[in-house]
């Protein structure tokens, strides 16, 4: 096994990698079968520990080109053979799932694990879950509230008496296992909604910001709104953390070169779907610059970027979603090293002087 000597994180920053599983190419650019791509992120979550990093998460997807439509079972088998890193989800879409099983499947993922689990609810962004499920995408934003609702009551771990339009009521009934360690933290995605930054305010869980596109800066008004409303609410301060695409390689050409090809294919494939402006080299540009939301570039061009960002919105954890379709196996080992040996290391250097400028000024 390669060590990897990465230091003791300085601040209290969290930086992590998410991923949702895409299908990758083998070292011919042939993709890879599904099996083979479950496989593989096993492999790439004991390489996230093995390179200090301090969470891997894996994305529900329904999908031919996202096959993983049970990330808590691969995430079991990563807890396995790790002893460090933080697990959890990134994202589960609540809105198509019963919050019962969601909360005892990674509650147990967290025995198994002792103690390492974390869960990111979202409503779905992409909802192939819906109809695979039987719910009507009319409901969406009902189904949503609702078991957010009753989730928050599950993470008390206490008998739960609740009831709603959407699911089935319970009257006193026990939700097993219980956790050794309390609650399993929870966040809530959000892509850009104030109502979702509300909500979770209301419901006391952490804010993990979507921001897939544009300028990073644009989403500081929700970090704000956070902030002000938990106060409000007299609720503790939960962290803010930033979810954003990106790909680190050895030098800024060789990152954008590996990346672009695959990131025109598959935002194009999107764009169809989804009906926005399909990708140029133009857009890839704008993206991939120090005010975009693509965090591509050599150790130090992505390590920089997360800083800055990390400052201008406040937030205390960073994780970085690697491996878009496509990506050669080798190229997506690779930078989750990197992220790991040096821009981990060098984004925590770059927060504490940072606090050190502030606490500096304040004197």
């Amino acid at each position: 096994m390669t060590k990897y000597s990465t230091g003791a994180p300085a601040t209290g920053i969290t930086l992590g990698l998410d991923t949702f599983g895409d299908v990758l190419a083998d070292d011919h650019g042939a993709p890879v079968s599904h099996a083979e791509t479950i496989r593989g992120l096993v492999e790439h979550g004991v390489l996230a520990d093995q390179v200090g990093l301090d969470f891997f998460g894996i994305g529900e997807h329904h999908t031919v080109d996202m096959p993983l439509s049970a990330p808590d079972v691969v995430l079991a088998a990563i807890a396995a053979k790790t002893s460090r890193i933080r697990l959890g989800s990134a994202v589960t879409v609540l809105s198509s799932d019963d919050p019962v099983r969601v909360f005892q499947r990674y509650s147990t993922l967290d025995a198994l694990s002792h103690g390492r689990a974390e869960v990111i609810l979202g409503r779905g962004s992409s909802t192939e879950s819906f109809p695979l499920f039987g719910y009507d995408l009319a409901d969406y934003d009902e189904l949503f509230e609702e078991k957010v609702d009753l989730f928050s009551r599950l993470l008390e771990e206490k008998p739960v008496t609740w009831s709603g339009r959407m699911r089935p009521a319970l009257t006193g009934q026990e939700v097993v296992p219980r956790t050794e360690a309390g609650p399993i933290p929870a966040w809530i995605g959000v892509g850009g909604s104030p109502e979702s930054v509300l909500r979770t305010a209301k419901y006391g869980m952490s804010l993990m910001l979507a921001i897939i596109g544009g300028p990073s800066s644009r989403f500081r008004p929700f970090a704000e709104l956070f902030r002000e409303v938990q106060r409000r609410l007299d609720k503790p301060q939960r962290a803010i953390g930033i979810h954003s695409p990106g790909h680190v390689a050895d030098t800024d050409e060789a990152a954008r070169e590996e990346l672009y090809p695959h990131y025109v294919e598959v935002l194009t494939r999107v764009s169809r779907q989804r009906g926005f402006r399909a990708p140029t080299r133009e857009t890839f540009g704008q993206e991939v610059s120090e005010h975009g939301s693509w965090y591509v570039g050599s150790p130090e061009t992505v390590a920089r970027k997360i800083a800055a960002t990390l400052k201008t919105l406040g937030a205390s954890r960073f994780d970085l979603k690697y491996g878009l379709g496509g990506v050669p196996r080798g190229a997506v080992l690779r930078n989750i090293e990197l992220y790991g040996t040096r821009v981990a290391p060098l984004v925590r250097e770059l927060v504490a002087e940072n606090i050190e400028e502030k606490e500096g000024s304040k004197s």
